[in-house]
């Protein structure tokens, strides 16, 4: 067992950028430093492949949290499979997609055949809202998100994708932001209990730019189940990968989209090198997560877009 230092001899993020700040302050120098310290990781760069389930949107049943009418020629167990016949490390299994009823024993079978398969449950991820005002709807965002880390916990994924929210009408972005990152504040303590990692996606409303979700950012407590989720199709500004280099050091999980939308004025294809490189440069060390979201039929498109990822992080 490693020896570890008494809690007295332990320096925390927070710590360490007080100190970071009072030295710079004795040195006259300008500038200013985020709460939360990019991550430190060991070795170099490492990768490992997996799929988001919501890239079968149009065949998987969109159960939870509501069920919503639809036809669905696939279950979440055909998922697997098509991950394990990819050859893939993991396979991101969705929250919409489990049944409306989460039993325990759906959750072991799940586990089993993952295991039986070869692959990691990479990740899941939530809907959530956390910007909504004091009351039964925002209450309701904070249960299911720990719901979700308790089933994350059961199945053993590691990290659960959440996002911010939106600023309700009438509000500010200020008091939306405050609600926001007292709602992550709370989650990521119980998350932290469980084992969960929490990774904040860059998903519009309040996480529009990288200053936005930065400044989310700086305000979590510190904690090591807490980071970004890195969405390279999210960010719909000017320069993109500029912004994506802006968050890759925060990363937690990787998620790669097909495609990228500069000011929102019309798709491109993504350049899977650039956005493996900026990772690379960052050090990542992880998930790469395919989420496919075009109108190609996902299972003719989606082995060739692994392969060329596979190559990449190679």
């Amino acid at each position: 067992m490693p020896h570890l230092k008494p809690r007295s001899q332990q320096f925390s993020r927070r710590e360490f950028l007080a100190a970071s700040s009072a030295s710079v302050a004795m040195l006259g120098m300008a500038g200013t430093s985020l709460a939360a310290q990019p991550i430190q990781r060991t070795g170099k760069p490492y990768m490992k492949l997996s799929l988001a389930a919501y890239s079968f949107n149009r065949y998987l049943p969109r159960n939870w949290p509501t069920p919503r009418d639809s036809e669905s020629s696939m279950e979440l167990t055909d998922f697997i499979d098509f991950c394990a016949e990819m050859d893939l490390d993991g396979t991101e299994l969705t929250s919409y997609y489990f049944p409306e009823k989460v039993t325990q024993e759906y959750l072991m079978a799940i586990k089993a055949q993952t295991f039986r398969l070869g692959l990691d449950i990479s990740g899941t991820a939530i809907g959530n809202d956390f910007c909504l005002p004091e009351g039964e709807a925002r209450d309701a965002q904070l249960e299911m998100t720990r719901q979700w880390i308790d089933y994350s916990a059961t199945m053993g994924a590691p990290v659960i994708r959440i996002f911010a929210g939106k600023i309700p009408k009438g509000d500010t972005e200020e008091a939306a932001l405050e609600r926001c990152t007292a709602g992550i504040n709370e989650s990521v303590a119980y998350a932290a209990e469980k084992g969960v990692v929490l990774a904040l996606e860059n998903h519009g409303g309040i996480t529009s730019t990288p200053e936005q979700l930065l400044s989310i950012v700086s305000n979590v407590d510190d904690s090591p189940f807490f980071g970004v989720n890195f969405d390279s199709g999210n960010f719909r500004t000017e320069d993109p990968y500029g912004d994506l280099e802006k968050i890759a050091a925060y990363a937690v999980n990787a998620q790669v989209k097909v495609a990228i939308n500069p000011n929102n004025k019309g798709k491109k294809s993504a350049d899977f090198k650039r956005i493996i490189s900026i990772l690379k440069q960052a050090n990542y060390r992880g998930y790469v997560v395919l989420e496919y979201e075009e109108k190609e039929d996902p299972k003719v498109q989606i082995p060739k877009y692994l392969d060329e990822l596979r190559e990449l992080i190679a």
